[in-house]
This record gives structure tokens, sequence and C-alpha cells, in this order.
């Protein structure tokens, strides 16, 4: 099993920036992609930002140019490094992870971190 634990969540006004970082523990030799997700009041869980552990790297359309994605891969960490934050970037950020044990692969979640960006 592997687990993730979120921190750097918090308040920000329009136009700042914040750093969430994700560390895994665990059976992490197993670890192929990590990521962020998100999902705010009344919405569905969206894409943020995903690493492969190749290093190729997806973004939602909405943070192109403003967030990015960081991978260790000896520490096991992902960080998203959020600027020109905006007030519908509010939500709560979950970090994820997708863990191989065969023959499957499992979405791993974190417990998720408060982002809020007030206007």
């Amino acid at each position: 099993q592997v687990q993730l634990v979120e921190s750097g969540g918090g308040l920000v006004q329009a136009g700042g920036s914040l750093r969430l970082s994700c560390a895994a523990s665990g059976s992490t030799a197993s670890i192929n992609a990590m990521g962020w997700y998100r999902q705010a009041p009344g919405k569905q869980r969206e894409l943020v930002a995903v690493m492969s552990s190749g290093g190729s790297t997806e973004y939602a359309d909405s943070v192109k140019g403003r967030f990015t994605i960081f991978r260790d891969n000896a520490k096991i960490t992902v960080d998203l490094q959020m600027n020109s934050l905006k007030p519908e970037d509010t939500a709560v950020y979950y970090c994820s992870a997708k863990w191989y044990s065969h023959p499957l692969y499992y979405d791993i979640w974190g417990q998720g971190t408060q982002v809020t960006v007030s206007s």
C-alpha cells in the first residue's frame, strides 16, 4: 500500500502564490504517475496537473502558464507551484498516485488540502 500526505494549502489573495507538497510512503517502488486534482463545492473532481515517472506532464487548460508540477523520484514527492491565483482556483486539492499491484493499477489519494483564493 501507499500513503500520501499533503501540505501547503491556505488562504491567499488573488494574484498570489502557494506551493503544495505531497510525500508518498509505503510501497512507493510501484508508483507510476503522480499529480494533483481539485474539487470545488458542487463540482466534480478535476485534473490539475500530473507527471509520469518518465517526466511527461499534463495540465488542465485553466492552469497552464500559472501552475507548475515538480516531482522528485528519489524522495517520492510531488509539488504544485501555483502562481497568479484566481478566486476560481478555490477548491480542495488532492494529491494522487497511480500505484501498480499486479495485475491492476490503483488510484491512491491524499486527504486533501484546502486552497482559498480571495478576490
